[in-house]
């Protein structure tokens, strides 16, 4: 969907993105960015579990926010937002998301003017298999800088559009890597353990074959061993650490010996 919802409400539960336009002793005003600009209220006591002497220590004019919604009542224009309640990893998450929506929404203005059409109808062709192949557009739209229309054709777009939209995506998008690591925890009491636990190794990257993916193991320190994998998004990287991992516990399982694995968290 496009950045701005102007005719829409948000949920309760929600996280919104908005601006602080005013500061009260009582609280702050904020207008929702995503929703076109609907006005929003962050009461005092949703702005931080501790006493607040001065609000603005918290919060000030023309900052971004991201909160979550307490209330919401259209009848009487009124959305009640918390602060307080929003963890940093939803807080990262919300912003990361948001910036790919508006960088997926520039991408789309362009194409719009390259083939005279409607940023909406863009939208309604591309959001549903985008986001059903590829997790969001911008994925899709990345995965097209890195490999071409190809492969938003594959996932259901129209091929004129495909090939715009890639050449855009090329154009504007410097594909960029992800890294995800664990811990492989693995022992073997046979006379030749040692052995047995390097064969493990060696046979965890089999079947392991998706184009621009990097599978390292580093010894940290006996039976601890360190999987790393560097991929194009964290849903591939994590998938093929996942399999790595089995892979090595598998072969090790049949050989007599034992293993666990811990991803790292980050």
């Amino acid at each position: 969907m496009p950045v701005s919802k102007e005719d829409e409400w948000p949920e309760v539960g929600e996280l919104v993105i908005s601006t602080v336009t005013e500061i009260t002793d009582y609280g702050a005003y904020v207008k929702l960015d995503e929703y076109g600009g609907k006005e929003g209220f962050l009461h005092i006591s949703e702005i931080s579990s501790g006493w607040i002497r001065n609000i603005r220590d918290y919060v000030r004019e023309g900052e971004k926010l991201v909160l979550k919604v307490l209330r919401v009542d259209p009848a009487r224009n009124q959305i009640d937002l918390s602060l307080r309640r929003v963890t940093q990893r939803e807080k990262r998450e919300k912003i990361l998301l948001w910036k790919r929506s508006r960088r997926a929404e520039s991408l789309i203005k362009s194409a719009a003017q390259r083939l005279g059409m409607e940023i909406e109808e863009i939208y309604g062709l591309i959001s549903e298999p985008l986001e059903k192949a590829f997790g969001d557009i911008y994925g899709g739209l990345e995965a097209a800088a890195r490999e071409g229309a190809g492969v938003l054709i594959k996932a259901g777009i129209q091929e004129n559009l495909a090939k715009v939209l890639a050449e855009i995506a090329k154009e504007k998008i410097k594909p960029t890597f992800v890294k995800v690591r664990g811990i492989l925890n693995l022992t073997c009491n046979k006379p030749d353990g040692v052995l047995r636990i390097k064969e493990a190794l060696l046979k965890a990257r089999e079947g392991i074959s998706s184009k621009g993916v990097s599978v390292n193991i580093y010894v940290i320190a006996p039976p601890k061993y360190q999987v790393e994998v560097i991929a194009k998004d964290y849903k591939e990287a994590n998938a093929i650490l996942k399999g790595v991992a089995e892979n090595a516990i598998n072969v090790i399982t049949s050989l007599g010996g034992q293993g666990t694995f811990t991803p790292e968290s980050g």
